[in-house]
């Protein structure tokens, strides 16, 4: 009887609001790291050992530079290790979201209203401005009219228009309708907005002088939500009580729609957002992605010890707003906090709110929050809890991951790097992990190294790596397979599949001569005040010819950039290296010494194909330009140039 109390007694104990659970594969990660690690002091000990017995400058100079590419390459390595060593799985109970979410007519309904919104949307853009069929009411007319012609996109004051008040605004069906506030920030020419993180600021104060609710989303204009409970979701981790009191933030995946078969741009960054997010998450919590993130107000004003009061009390994380929304003085109140100039002298962007200082607002901020002692959860749950659109376009995703590499450089090399102060406030592991982002440009070293050095090498008949039967070319051959082995699984163990994780290492190939190497430039040239930069918005924009090649698989190219021009070059002398090999081999020179220079080039030549398709297989509008094309080909020839003077 006591045996049956007490088993009936267990299972009326409420299950926990959320789980934790190690990754299998992690004792795997920890035993193949160290084997690895050995492996790379063995090449770092070979490099060494071939420097101090070069007998020419060709073999010291490349040397030298293979050792320096391989250093970065160590550097990046370890610090990818971070997500490696205690992976997690954390979901909300299941058991309180078993509905499969059946497609109703209502949902159809909706997805019909979203879809006639989006043309109407289209439709102001083109006319650039909104025509009385699309204003329903003198409340919407009040807020448009507010928009005079002294007003323009970089100078106009602060506009706030209650669109629906939750006091007083009904459904048809009789239920309260949410707080809907229109809210364009006030904009000087001679001050500065600060961008993204400056309009997040600017709708923290507002919200905070309208409502002061204690829980914010942060949602990109792009992204829509996919699932109605992705807040109860939340919930199970905001009102879990095993969760401490320094936890900021949950955060959601990034998800995009529309995505093609074989994802030939990457888009879906499933390293970035899904499996580093894993490895994270054993750690101190996920980085913030910039959306798709559920924020404890207070999390923004200070550390979970130490409260940052604000300028004015009402914006304080514990005010208690306590007056209708559409008050005289509410309203005052949110027109003078999204004013151009209200932050000046102010804590706002600097211990305050979002980070300024970096163009990745996103990854900064998380990373600051860390810094001072708070927490975060990873979400992932079966149903997305969100969906955005991606770039269909290459110069769209390579300009995006060019913005991407000028802030996560602004972070790397500031006061705040991860290398250091990341290290020495949040330890080891989520320092160098943090680090493992912001230092993403430096890729560039190795793998543009990689691109041109062995090819040019081939070209002038100088072999720089072992013999395939040397003990040291099968050193050579584990670091390859190994890592390209343990990415392949770790992609596939994720949900991937073996066409996009090969559509992902190669475009980590093309954003390491591309994007790295020009956003590299862009931040420095900055650094040492010699040029400016700007922030451009990634365009989404597609006409239906480019659709319809992003849907067949084919690599848009279309427009002459500086960018497309590295990376045709490559694609020639890789090429041209290859094919001098194979007269090589047939001449009868030794194949064990050309193999690796061979096999290199050949493995860019297999990457490149949708370069060497665009330059001379293709008529349609997204072919590569023949400006291109001659621009590309006499830098190719004046680098082999160089290297035959260098190599005589």
């Amino acid at each position: 009887m006591e045996g049956r109390l007490k088993g009936q007694a267990a299972t009326n104990v409420a299950p926990p609001l959320h789980t934790v659970k190690p990754l299998p594969r992690t004792i795997f990660n920890r035993v193949f790291a160290a084997i690895y690690a050995l492996a790379i002091l063995t090449l770092l000990y070979y490099h060494a050992k071939t420097l101090i017995y070069s007998t020419t400058l060709v073999s010291f100079s490349t040397t030298l530079a293979l050792l320096f590419s391989d250093l970065v390459l160590a550097f990046m390595w370890v610090n990818t290790q971070t997500f490696r060593m205690c992976p997690v799985y954390q979901r909300s109970p299941e058991a309180l979201f078993e509905s499969n979410h059946p497609c109703t007519s209502e949902s159809e309904k909706i997805k019909m209203m979203y879809e006639s919104m989006k043309d109407k949307v289209g439709h102001v853009l083109e006319r650039g401005k909104v025509g009385d069929q699309y204003i329903t009411s003198d409340h919407e007319r009040e807020a448009f009219n507010k928009w005079s012609n002294n007003f323009t996109r970089q100078d106009h004051p602060a506009v706030i228009q209650v669109l629906l008040d939750a006091s007083k605004d009904k459904d048809i069906d009789g239920y309260s309708m949410p707080n809907l506030i229109y809210i364009s920030r006030g904009k000087g020419k001679a001050s500065p907005h600060h961008f993204k993180a400056g309009a997040l600021n600017a709708l923290l104060r507002v919200s905070g002088s309208m409502t002061n609710a204690p829980m914010i989303l942060s949602l990109d204009c792009d992204f829509r939500s996919n699932d109605p409970q992705t807040p109860l979701r939340v919930l199970c981790y905001l009102c879990d009580p095993a969760i401490s009191p320094d936890f900021a933030y949950v955060q959601f995946p990034q998800l995009f729609q529309g995505i093609n078969k074989s994802d030939i741009y990457n888009a879906e960054y499933k390293r970035l957002f899904q499996i580093n997010m894993l490895g994270f998450d054993g750690l101190s919590g996920p980085n913030h992605v910039g959306t798709g993130g559920f924020f404890r107000r207070r999390s923004f004003f200070g550390s979970p010890s130490r409260l940052i009061s604000p300028e004015i009390p009402e914006l304080a994380p514990d005010y208690v707003v306590d007056k209708p929304i559409q008050s005289h003085s509410i309203l005052s109140l949110a027109h003078r906090v999204a004013n151009c100039n209200y932050e000046n002298q102010t804590d706002w962007g600097s211990k305050i709110g979002f980070r300024y200082g970096s163009l990745v607002e996103d990854y900064y901020t998380g990373f600051r929050m860390h810094c001072e002692g708070w927490k975060s959860s990873f979400c992932n749950p079966d149903r997305p809890a969100f969906f955005g659109d991606v770039p269909t376009s290459l110069i769209g995703a390579l300009d995006q991951q060019k913005r991407w590499s000028v802030g996560l450089l602004e972070v790397g090399f500031s006061k705040y790097s991860p290398a250091t102060y990341g290290v020495r406030t949040r330890g080891p592991l989520m320092g160098l992990a943090y680090a493992q982002v912001a230092f993403w440009p430096l890729w560039s070293i190795p793998i543009t190294a990689y691109a041109f050095l062995p090819q040019l090498a081939l070209l002038n008949k100088v072999y720089i790596f072992p013999k395939v039967s040397e003990p040291w070319f099968f050193l050579y051959a584990f670091l390859f397979l190994g890592a390209y082995g343990q990415d392949c699984l770790e992609f596939i163990l994720a949900g991937g599949t073996i066409q996009r994780w090969w559509s992902d290492q190669r475009f980590w190939i093309i954003r390491g001569i591309t994007s790295y190497v020009f956003g590299s430039m862009e931040f420095f040239l900055k650094f040492l005040g010699i040029s400016a930069f700007g922030f451009t918005v990634t365009s989404k924009a597609v006409d239906a010819e480019q659709s319809k090649r992003y849907e067949q698989g084919i690599f848009e190219f279309g427009v002459h950039s500086p960018m497309f021009v590295t990376l045709t070059m490559a694609a020639i002398i890789n090429l041209i290296s290859f094919s001098q090999g194979l007269v090589e081999v047939c001449r009868g020179n030794d194949l064990e010494g050309l193999f690796v220079q061979m096999f290199i080039s050949g493995f860019a030549v297999v990457n490149c194909w949708p370069i060497y398709e665009a330059i001379a297989l293709r008529n349609d509008n997204g072919k590569m330009p023949i400006k291109t094309t001659i621009m590309a080909t006499l830098l190719a020839g004046a680098f082999y140039a160089a290297a035959s003077f260098i190599c005589r």
